[in-house]
Order: C-alpha cells, then sequence, then structure tokens
C-alpha cells in the first residue's frame, strides 16, 4: 500500500456525500470528531493562528496541516457526510458552530503552536451543547463586558 497525503488523494479523486446516507445531526457530526480525536488522544496538532483578529473572509480560508479540523477531514464517514475541506470556514458551516467556539477549538492563542488531540476534543465536546469557553480569561471577559 502506498502511503498518500491528503493533498495527494485530493488530486487523484472526488469525493461527494453519499446522499443515500441518512444525515448526521449536528450532535452526532460533533460527537464523531471528538471520538476520533479521543482515539489518539497524545496525538500533537497545530492550531491556527489569529483567528479573531482576521476577516470573516480570510478566516474562513485559515487552514493549518495536521489541525484538529485535519483530524475531521481523514475521516471517511465524516466527508461522505459532506465535510469538504479543512479550513475554519468549512468546520464553522459542516459543524453548526459559532465563531466563538471553533476559536476555542483551534486558535493559538488558547493552545500555543500545538495541542493534544484530547485537548481539542474536550473543547468539540463542549460545543455539543452550546457551551462556550468557560477558562478564567472567559470569565473575566464576560465580567468586565458586563
Amino acid at each position: 500500500m502506498k502511503h498518500q497525503t491528503l493533498e495527494q488523494l485530493k488530486d487523484a479523486a472526488l469525493v461527494h456525500p453519499d446522499r443515500s446516507l441518512p444525515a448526521m445531526t449536528r450532535s452526532e457530526r460533533l460527537e464523531r470528531w471528538a471520538e476520533l480525536l479521543e482515539r489518539e488522544p497524545d496525538r500533537r496538532l497545530g492550531s491556527l493562528p489569529g483567528t479573531e483578529y482576521q476577516p470573516p473572509e480570510a478566516r474562513d480560508g485559515m487552514r493549518s496541516a495536521g489541525s484538529p479540523v485535519t483530524v475531521a477531514l481523514e475521516d471517511p464517514i465524516l466527508r461522505a457526510h459532506g465535510l469538504k475541506n479543512d479550513t475554519y470556514g468549512e468546520a464553522k458551516r459542516f459543524f453548526e458552530i459559532t465563531d466563538r467556539q471553533l476559536h476555542g477549538i483551534v486558535c493559538y492563542c488558547h493552545h500555543g503552536a500545538t495541542m493534544t488531540a484530547g485537548t481539542a476534543a474536550r473543547h468539540v465536546r463542549a460545543a455539543i451543547g452550546g457551551a462556550e469557553q468557560s477558562g478564567i480569561f472567559a470569565r473575566l471577559r464576560d465580567v468586565m463586558a458586563g
């Protein structure tokens, strides 16, 4: 078997959503993503720098090879259900999460240059119930904002 990168596979094959599959709910898609991340909890994943400072068009196109979103894209089930690429905007669309939730999952300012897949999984699970970040800085921001 020949090993190929995701980029090489994209060039070799077109993947179309399987319309015969029952649709996954938002919660099911997020649960699947969390489970994928939890399979290798110590795997180091790349973050996306400065997502909060980018205009929406630029932010939507941001990606990092080996990010938590890349883990989702590596899954044939999520691709079959319509995940098209591993960009910030596609993750936001496909998983139906807010900028704030996705920022907490993938941004450099929360994790540094890399994070473990287990850490990313905890943040994905927090998004399942619609929970926003509850860390000290999030609480301080909420207090300061009134």
